[in-house]
């Protein structure tokens, strides 16, 4: 009786990491990882910017979208997008969303940069599940210095990115900047009243 206990015991368990892997619902709920690489004092300017825009965002007819939530959520920390005189930064944005890589306990952004996992691409339960990855890096405008990136990747099943970024821009920016340590957790959930998630808890994870 114990044996059969142990073996259904260890059954949910991987179940469980299974799903927790492409952050389903009932194990570990709705999450991202987020991943900072520069000090958060070096923020010190002027809070406004320009975005820098590659030819493959600007030819995307989703970007401008993708563009307005950002610009909301970076306004609730203080920025401006100002086009009448220059900025004192340059956001470059990038995002993707690709077949997830799936790995048992491995992290959604390791440590270092939101880069995949080098774990085998395989369907989950039959259904694909897809890895969302968004980087946000601030330069100056007048000298190039980067003076701050933060990345923030999670995993579903839905392959859609704009469904997915406006839960990595609020966990990006819920700590703006995030100070150390540099990995963080942001659990959320989705609130039906608005378009971006509420922010459950913020946890540093340990590496």
């Amino acid at each position: 009786m114990e044996a059969v206990k142990a073996v259904k015991a260890m059954k949910a368990t991987l179940v469980c990491t299974a799903l927790a892997a492409a952050t389903l619902a009932g194990c570990t709920g709705m999450h991202a990882d987020v991943h900072t690489a520069t000090p958060a004092a070096a923020l010190a300017g002027e809070r406004t910017y320009t975005f820098a825009r590659l030819p493959m965002q600007e030819a995307r007819a989703d970007h401008a979208q993708f563009e307005t939530v950002l610009r909301d959520e970076l306004a609730k920390q203080g920025f401006a997008d100002t086009t009448e005189r220059p900025a004192h930064y340059v956001l470059s944005v990038g995002y993707e969303t690709r077949p997830a890589q799936i790995g048992v306990g491995a992290s959604d952004c390791a440590s270092g940069n939101c880069s995949p996992q080098t774990h085998a691409s395989i369907p989950l339960f039959g259904a694909r599940v897809y890895r969302h990855t968004l980087t946000l890096r601030f330069f100056e405008r007048v000298s190039g210095r980067e003076v701050y990136k933060v990345s923030a990747a999670s995993t579903d099943r839905d392959a859609d990115p704009l469904h997915a970024t406006p839960a990595l821009i609020r966990s990006a920016l819920v700590q703006f900047p995030f100070g150390a340590p540099t990995d963080w957790r942001v659990k959320l959930r989705p609130n039906p009243e608005g378009s971006l998630p509420d922010v459950v808890s913020v946890t540093p994870l340990q590496r």
